[in-house]
């Protein structure tokens, strides 16, 4: 067997992924201790959080990229996984990872065993994931959308987005996305049941999401900033409500400034006229009191075909560097994942 592996070659030197950030290494698998199983990437996870990581510095040169993962067990020394158990964890961007005792790249959201019988192992990536919990927390305790109430969520067909906007839907909420291009409109409003999508990429978009809030905006699901951002800022009705989980618009920008407080900076003046609650999203601070709730309703509505969910799926670890460039600049359609082995 031979590990192939994405490392950091630098630590980034412009606001987005170029080919140089990145260097493919080969060499043999490591051996699992005691308490630490083996395992082989499946399917590996790309978000935005990954770019801020390594423009920050978490992530030094020569260290393997960091990402989640769904992998199968092929060697195990820990009592509770065996060979051939479908595993959700964080191996990065390689084949083969160790997971257990002394490996402590888990973070928030730890190891857990995965039935394939209950939804494709992939979902623990995206809808039963880390995605689908950050969009689960958005809306349910924090935008807390009710009847008759209009949500508006940017990056709508995303992975969190697609998610956010179907719970607002089944919360009664009249529902508006923001999205690209023409594909992904439609899909929001033709699979998705959004009541309108807009697309951002118009020259008249500011008037086209004003026309499809003629009583403004409630609750915000903001993914984006920039100029998506500027649109809505108007439309904020008195004590609307903001759920802040990224803007991957601004992840390139100087790094002087955090994008949030670029974000916050341009939208302070609206935020304290219209009395506006603006509540930062780090799925992180979810995950202790309610991932087992969120796994539970969500399996369900999965099953009831009430979530729809759409997954971008790339072939080979290979194209990991293209895939998360073409992710990070809004070329994705749904969650992106790598499909590292079959």
């Amino acid at each position: 067997m031979i590990n192939q592996q994405w490392q950091l070659a630098r630590l980034p030197a412009s606001g987005w992924p170029e080919a140089e950030d990145f260097t493919w290494m080969e060499s043999a698998p490591p051996k699992p201790g005691a308490g630490q199983f083996l395992s082989e990437t499946l399917y590996l996870s790309l978000d935005p959080y990954q770019w801020g990581r390594r423009r920050r510095g978490v992530e030094i040169p020569g260290s393997v990229c960091h990402g989640r993962t769904v992998s199968r067990v092929i060697q195990s020394r820990h009592p509770d996984y065996a060979v051939g158990d479908y595993v959700f964890n964080t191996n990065g961007w390689q084949r083969f990872g160790l997971t257990g005792a002394g490996i402590t790249d888990f973070g928030y959201m730890q190891p857990r065993q995965l039935d394939p019988s209950v939804a494709p192992v992939s979902t623990a990536l995206g809808v039963l994931g880390m995605l689908g919990l950050t969009a689960y927390a958005g809306m349910t305790l924090q935008g807390r959308p009710m009847p008759g109430e209009t949500l508006v969520v940017s990056a709508a067909s995303g992975g969190v987005g697609q998610i956010a906007g179907q719970l607002a839907k089944l919360a009664g909420a009249r529902v508006v996305g923001i999205a690209g291009v023409d594909k992904k409109v439609k899909f929001c409003r033709e699979e998705l049941g959004f009541d309108d999508c807009v697309s951002h990429l118009t020259p008249d978009y500011e008037s086209r999401l004003r026309d499809a809030c003629p009583e403004g905006i409630d609750v915000y699901f903001e993914n984006v900033g920039g100029r998506v951002f500027e649109g809505v800022l108007p439309l904020l009705n008195p004590v609307s409500r903001i759920s802040l989980c990224g803007m991957i618009a601004q992840y390139g920008d100087d790094l002087n400034q955090s994008p949030q407080q670029a974000w916050m900076h341009a939208g302070q003046a609206i935020f304290d006229r219209q009395k506006v609650t603006v509540m930062p999203l780090f799925v992180g601070d979810f995950v202790e009191f309610h991932q087992a709730r969120f796994l539970e309703e969500m399996t369900t509505y999965i099953r009831d075909k009430k979530i729809h969910y759409r997954e971008d799926i790339w072939s080979g670890l290979e194209a990991a560097p293209q895939a998360f460039s073409d992710m990070l600049r809004g070329h994705n359609f749904g969650k992106t994942l790598v499909e590292v082995t079959s």
